[in-house]
């Protein structure tokens, strides 16, 4: 998958709200979103032009596919898995993206951003039950238990002090002390914090 190394605050204002894709600066008046909400490269208007039905359809998917750092094609096999599976295809995808081995990390409060879970994981500072891992794509089920490796502590202890206080949620269980978390239930599609219209997101896939 190629990289995507283009500004992440631009990713933001283009969808005209905050993703959260740069950790702790996303909290504070550093935020360029706090200062200039109009999309990058068009001047502030009074009136927004009415969106057609397919740039709703296109921002939703570029919203989602930006939030968990995923490619095009990555994101489509997500959609495709999730129109397989029983119940609600966007809840489905939703939760799959929730499972990812990166978002967990970044949910437990071990890493600041997605990005930052993801490189960590890729360096090899994580086991998964026991085993050591370093795909970040890996989807976690519940009972999984993520920990930091013995000879890892020491550099990323200061990444999980700066994040001890964000909030977890209610899926996760984590032990600071022992760099641990454990899942203990399915992801839970309301402490997500994002405002996805994951039905959307299926209607563009389905054209």
């Amino acid at each position: 998958m190629g990289r995507d190394t283009g500004p992440k605050c631009k990713k933001c204002r283009r969808e005209g709200e905050k993703l959260f894709l740069k950790g702790e600066r996303c909290y504070t008046q550093s935020c360029p979103l706090a200062r200039r909400s109009n999309p990058p490269g068009e001047r502030p208007k009074k009136h927004r032009p009415r969106r057609s039905q397919y740039l709703l359809h296109l921002r939703e998917k570029q919203k989602a596919r930006r939030i968990y750092g995923l490619g095009e094609r990555q994101f489509r096999n997500y959609v495709e898995r999730a129109k397989r599976k029983k119940g609600i295809t966007g809840e489905a995808l939703l939760t799959l993206l929730e499972r990812r081995l990166d978002n967990t990390v970044y949910r437990a409060g071990f890493a600041s951003s997605r990005s930052q879970a993801r490189q960590m994981i890729v360096h090899g500072h994580f086991q998964l039950n026991d085993r050591a891992v370093n795909v970040p794509s890996i989807l976690v089920r519940e009972g999984d238990v993520i920990a930091v490796k013995e000879g890892r502590r020491d550099k990323v202890k200061t990444i999980i002090e700066a994040n001890k206080d964000r909030e977890i949620p209610s899926w996760i269980e984590r032990n600071l002390e022992a760099m641990k978390a454990q899942v203990i239930a399915p992801p839970n599609l309301e402490e997500t914090g994002y405002n996805i219209a994951a039905n959307l997101i299926v209607e563009f896939y389905s054209r």
